[in-house]
């Protein structure tokens, strides 16, 4: 029986996409509605994808309605993979096992909490061959507040296993204060690891239950858990 549920963020977490992400936002917003508008300043780390598009929309002076979304969703999804070759982006350090691991171990299930939408998500796992490792997971399809994505992450494990995972079990981890904070609106626990943009001292001093440099030995990580 599944005992520990841990929740993954993907980027800065699990991969390092070389900002692949905003440039395919970048040339999406080209390709779809012919503006060259800026959208470097916006802050993306730990933000939701809806969120984000919000924040470009603004800058670009584009109507933000549900049918100007769609197309800029569709754009951006269809440039993702070929921006990810261009950026080079990989897993990180120690990820790979560290998955597998998991997957293997029979006491722990694991699920995705992201601020990605779906398909973005999916799309990047994916093309690292990773998406396989995730039944279930909460996206920003569920809510562009990433405070608000934890109830849908929990739901869908306990339905998925059948296990009722106490939240004192769940830990959310992830690598910006936006992910602490949205393990606390649930009741998880958080393990933060300084691999995306905040330094070990920016991250503990939002207090998580656990803080690491990066994930590349599997020892500190699996003693932080308890799993």
């Amino acid at each position: 029986m599944h005992k520990t549920l841990i929740l993954w963020d993907i980027d800065g977490t699990i991969l390092h996409s070389g900002g692949a992400g905003m440039h395919s936002l970048q040339l999406a917003l080209k390709e779809v509605f012919g503006s060259d508008a800026s959208i470097a300043d916006i802050d993306f780390a730990g933000r939701t994808d809806p969120w984000i598009i919000g924040q470009v929309f603004a800058r670009a002076g584009i109507d933000d309605s549900p049918g100007n979304r769609g197309r800029y969703i569709d754009g951006y999804i269809g440039l993702l993979p070929s921006v990810l070759r261009l950026k080079q982006a990989s897993v990180l350090p120690g990820l790979r096992p560290l998955l597998d691991a998991a997957a293997a171990h029979p006491h722990v299930a694991q699920g995705l909490l992201t601020g990605n939408l779906r398909r973005g998500a999916e799309t990047k796992l994916g093309y690292h061959g990773l998406w396989h490792h995730f039944a279930v997971g909460a996206f920003a399809d569920d809510s562009a507040v990433r405070d608000e994505l934890g109830p849908h992450a929990l739901r869908r494990a306990r339905a998925h296993w059948a296990h009722d995972f106490p939240v004192e079990r769940v830990w959310i981890v992830g690598d910006t204060p936006h992910d602490i904070a949205c393990a606390r609106a649930v009741g998880a626990r958080v393990l933060a690891v300084a691999t995306g943009g905040s330094s070990v001292a920016d991250l503990a001093a939002h207090a998580p239950d656990a803080v690491l440099r990066d994930l590349s030995d599997p020892a500190p990580f699996w003693a932080a858990l308890g799993a």
